[in-house]
């Protein structure tokens, strides 16, 4: 198992000029949100042993997970028949594939103990973490924040959509880049778009930083070319302010 490592964002960043820029626009990204220790663990991680999951949405559309062993044990005509009908949903602008690890699940549910992925999920729950996004969204009722870590190698996507949620207990969303080196070539962008699908905004994949958005953002990641020459580390979630139980609703 891996050593533990202690893991600190960082201490200098200027949260009221973010804060400030993301209630203008409901978009912001802050560099150097680790501190560089910090993120170089992360970075390793993400990069070394991840026990990753294949992540694609079923026939209703369902996101379903399949562990590297699970994914083996099917066999070719099974794994191109999951394929076909993902891709067939993309063609409609539905659906995702690519690499996750579920990480308040696997926390949760004691999956591969002594992993220290589990310490990146605790601190995204941390108090502190968790005044960061209060503090940068103005969500007071913000208690905790979903974590999945993400690998987007070629032909991976994530088609158009908004993050709103089945109870609508997402506040925002954020991603945590730990991407170097990338080229737009290569795609992988997270975009924004416009009601009339015209792109708002994007961003490149890039290393230690945060992107924090409002869930009504329509947004989609461009498919992973297939010359593109290292994948896309990311930490993804939501700021949520679920009801705590027994004491009514939460924010």
């Amino acid at each position: 198992m891996a050593t533990p490592v202690e893991l600190f964002l960082n201490p200098d960043i200027d949260l009221p000029k973010y804060a400030s820029a993301y209630h203008q626009r409901g978009i912001v990204q802050i560099p150097n949100i680790f501190e560089p220790a910090s993120a170089e663990a992360i970075h390793n991680m993400l990069r070394v042993g991840m026990p990753w999951r294949h992540l694609l949405t079923d026939v209703n559309d369902k996101p379903v997970h399949f562990s590297q062993e699970e994914w083996a044990a099917l066999d070719q005509h099974q794994r191109a028949e999951l394929m076909r009908d993902a891709l067939a949903r993309a063609g409609e602008n539905r659906g995702f594939h690519y690499f996750t690890y579920p990480m308040i699940e696997a926390y949760l549910r004691k999956w591969d103990e002594g992993h220290s992925i589990h310490q990146a999920t605790e601190l995204i729950n941390s108090p502190t973490f968790l005044d960061l996004g209060r503090m940068v969204t103005g969500v007071d009722g913000i208690n905790k924040a979903d974590a999945h870590a993400c690998q987007y190698g070629p032909g991976h996507y994530l088609t158009r959509h908004v993050d709103e949620g089945e109870d609508r207990e997402r506040r925002a969303a954020y991603v945590l880049g730990f991407t170097r080196g990338w080229q737009p070539d290569w795609g992988g962008l997270l975009l924004f778009l416009k009601d009339n699908q015209d792109v708002d905004h994007g961003f490149l994949p890039r290393f230690n930083n945060l992107t924090i958005f409002d869930i009504k953002y329509l947004h989609t990641v461009t498919q992973i070319s297939t010359f593109a020459a290292a994948p896309r580390l990311t930490i993804t979630g939501w700021f949520r302010d679920d009801a705590i139980p027994g004491k009514g609703g939460a924010g």
